[in-house]
């Protein structure tokens, strides 16, 4: 039996729509073994498929086939920390899961890359698989066969707070708000902002991040999917926030926060409380620069 942990992400970050995601230290579990049939329990109070369907077991056995070995089924065990529908990575981690523990049992047979091109195909883009898998930020381009990526490890004295609702909001729904094309003028926006977020993070700018997190591809068409979102962020400004977006399809919004803004979580927490929207969580991260771990079970 082998476990593996896998770390929650957040996509987009703003302004790098379906090409910039960084993986947070919150983690789901796996524990995966070969078995003669399928035995898929949750360790949790998360429902999961426990049968064929079960998208973990899915991605182990695209990698079996792949590797053209017969899988006959498996034992897996999940602890499902990170949210579903909501905007930070579960799907995605599920996929990673599959990948890393079948390529485990199989011995290794595909590399870091292959893995990464394979998640990007089963989940049809690669900015939530790639730092599920690498850590750190990643920058990736997916030609529809291979992924083109570069992964950058952060260490700044930054937090990641999410903000996390208590509804869902379907992936499927938020794309589908989503316009059939772009101004020219819109894309320079965004282009220019996705490259300066990567930078300014990088270089410790964090003054930029304001600018740097706006966007016109996706944000405004997905604000009024997500009740009370702009009073979040305004809410998240007042507090001292470097940056605020809408994480991945959202509904979750992450504050990006100076670790020197301690008391940054406890504010927002009072604030949502006199707003009337206790029903938010308020979770302090700091970017994962691992990804996805193998633990050997004794």
């Amino acid at each position: 039996m082998i476990k593996i942990q896998i770390p929650a992400t957040s996509a987009n970050v703003g302004a790098g729509f379906d090409a910039l995601g960084l993986a947070i230290d919150h983690y789901n579990y796996v524990e995966m073994e070969e078995s003669d049939s399928i035995n898929i329990t949750s360790l949790d109070d998360v429902q999961v498929p426990t049968d064929e369907n079960n998208l973990i077991y899915i991605s182990a056995k695209d990698l079996f086939d792949v590797c053209g070995k017969k899988l006959n089924g498996l034992t897996i065990r999940q602890t499902n920390n990170i949210p579903m529908a909501r905007g930070m990575g579960s799907s995605s981690a599920c996929i990673v899961a599959g990948l890393v523990g079948a390529n485990r049992l199989l011995g290794k047979p595909l590399t870091t890359d292959d893995i990464v091109d394979l998640a990007a195909q089963i989940e049809g883009h690669p900015d939530n698989t790639a730092p599920a898998l690498l850590g750190g930020i990643v920058t990736a381009v997916f030609d529809g066969k291979k992924v083109h990526w570069v992964k950058q490890e952060v260490y700044t004295k930054l937090k990641f707070v999410t903000i996390i609702p208590d509804f869902e909001l379907k992936t499927e729904k938020a794309r589908a708000c989503l316009p059939k094309e772009v101004t020219h003028k819109d894309a320079v926006y965004n282009l220019s902002r996705a490259a300066l977020f990567s930078a300014s993070l990088l270089t410790g700018k964090f003054e930029n991040l304001r600018t740097a997190v706006h966007d016109k591809l996706h944000q405004p068409y997905r604000m009024p999917l997500i009740p009370n979102a702009r009073e979040i962020f305004d809410i998240a400004y007042n507090h001292g926030a470097y940056g605020a977006y809408i994480s991945g399809a959202g509904p979750t919004i992450i504050a990006i926060v100076d670790e020197k803004n301690e008391y940054f979580a406890g504010k927002m927490r009072f604030s949502l409380g006199n707003a009337g929207l206790s029903g938010w969580q308020v979770q302090e991260h700091h970017i994962d620069n691992t990804g996805t771990q193998i633990i050997e079970n004794n």
